[in-house]
């Protein structure tokens, strides 16, 4: 009887073949990440929040370049994911302006590389995705966001009036 996994077997093999395996944890690198994102400042003031969410899934899977799950995806093209929360240094006040809107603090994640969206986590641990076409809600947590993103499931747009 096969062992059961956390992720989609598609998903568990794909975060496996970028490096990652269960109990996975660098601190270390995501401390850094977490000096660099408090110590920028943008031109205009913006600041980047920090919290544990944020900092707990950049230790787990953090620098992880995550392949796409090969075939075609539930709803849309399955898409790659960078998890590298420098991918957000510049984008402080998108963030924070995200974050107003959904009465919430948000801090940069990653990206998926194919389409250069920044993903993004906030306080309660939810994955949002930030592109030229607008804001999406990518999941619930980071392991439900991986499992929609990497399997091709449509994201929610989000309508922020």
């Amino acid at each position: 009887m096969p062992a059961s996994t956390r992720f989609p077997v598609g998903v568990d093999a794909a975060l496996r073949a970028a490096g990652w395996e269960p109990g996975r944890w660098d601190i270390k690198q995501a401390e850094e990440w977490a000096d660099l994102l408090r110590a920028h400042t943008s031109p205009g003031g913006h600041r980047h929040a920090v919290f544990p969410a944020a900092i707990e899934a950049w230790a787990e899977f953090g620098g992880l370049r995550i392949p796409a799950v090969s075939g075609p995806g539930r709803q849309i093209a399955p898409g790659a994911v960078l998890v590298d929360p420098l991918r957000g240094l510049h984008l402080a006040r998108t963030l924070g302006d995200l974050g107003r809107a959904l009465e919430t603090e948000i801090s940069p994640l990653g990206e998926e590389p194919d389409t250069g969206a920044l993903l993004a986590i906030d306080a309660e641990g939810r994955v949002y995705a930030v592109d030229h076409t607008g804001d999406w809600y990518a999941g619930p947590d980071v392991d439900r966001a991986l499992a929609a993103l990497l399997g091709g499931t449509r994201p929610v747009r989000l309508s922020l009036n």
